[in-house]
């Protein structure tokens, strides 16, 4: 009978284990000479579920859609639907440009990564039905380019931008969470002029990185983490701005472990309750020495692409 037990122990294990595996890869789209994958995670559960599609981070020159298969396998057991992408990485050559280059190549940067990040989002959309997605539920989420990326997807949605007819028509993300990213303009400081999704904001504000708040010359620049959550406190909107200060570009990476229930809450709250909440989480952790807070353009450009 022990000999039985321990068999059934294991197989139940086993159908777990493989259940929690459930991984498959789709070419979702082709773009020039780039051949574009995405992973689909299927959480252990049945029903409907809500899904996170991941934009990897790398300063739009590097990285992997598999580099975060921790935050993945964790969203995973709490139910969530996991889609990480493939983009096209438009600074993979760029080193040490000047000022007014790096903005026309940044600008075109983030718009083939948006627009690829649309792409992947009308594939699962397309999928939703057939992979037990609730199409209602997609929310979008990034580590540091990456992050941009997603931030830069809602705020052109928000404007009806081009690239946006990429997207099925009438879609809407159900929220965004955003690690060490910003929003790109060259029309100005960014305005919402219409309700945007939730947003889950993770930002030290000694970022050398991505702006904190922001760095703009003549209004062309990149808008942080700290300038959003003001703009949307502003207009009375959904958002939770987690900062800790004199943290650095560590926090692109270091909330998917170190603030999981934050995540959970997030995505429960203002994602399928559909709370309305403001929220500044502000952290002063004493083990961190004081750190320059204030930086110039061009050392944003330097800490990311210099040779």
């Amino acid at each position: 009978m022990i000999r039985n037990l321990i068999l059934v122990l294991l197989l139940t294990l086993t159908f777990f284990s493989a259940r929690a595996e459930q991984k498959t890869t789709h070419l979702y789209a082709v773009k020039g000479v780039d051949s574009l994958y995405l992973d689909h995670y299927a959480a252990p559960i049945e029903g409907k579920r809500a899904c996170v599609i991941y934009v990897f981070g790398g300063g739009f020159a590097a990285g992997h859609r598999e580099a975060d298969k921790d935050y993945f396998e964790f969203l995973n057991r709490n139910g969530y639907d996991v889609v990480s992408i493939d983009y096209r990485l438009g600074m993979k050559n760029a080193s040490s440009p000047g000022i007014l280059e790096f903005l026309k190549l940044f600008d075109h940067t983030i718009t083939i990564a948006v627009e690829d990040l649309y792409s992947a989002t009308s594939f699962v959309a397309e999928h939703a039905e057939e992979w037990n997605i609730n199409r209602d539920q997609i929310v979008i989420s990034g580590s540091s380019a990456g992050a941009i990326t997603a931030l830069q997807a809602e705020y052109n949605l928000n404007h009806q931008d081009p690239t946006t007819r990429l997207l099925p028509t009438g879609f809407r993300y159900a929220g965004v969470i955003a690690f060490a990213g910003a929003v790109f303009s060259l029309d100005g400081a960014p305005k919402w002029e219409q309700k945007p999704a939730p947003m889950m904001l993770f930002h030290g504000n000694s970022d050398t990185q991505v702006p904190y708040n922001k760095v703009a010359l003549f209004g062309m620049g990149m808008y942080g983490s700290a300038y959003i959550a003001k703009r949307l406190e502003e207009k009375g909107w959904a958002y939770w701005f987690y900062t800790i200060e004199y943290e650095d570009h560590s926090m692109s990476r270091s909330p998917m472990t170190e603030n999981q229930t934050e995540i959970l809450q997030f995505l429960n709250d203002f994602v399928k309750e559909k709370r309305s909440y403001a929220i500044t989480t502000f952290v002063r952790d004493r083990e961190i020495p004081k750190r320059k807070t204030w930086f110039l353009p061009t050392d944003f450009i330097n800490s990311n692409y210099a040779d």
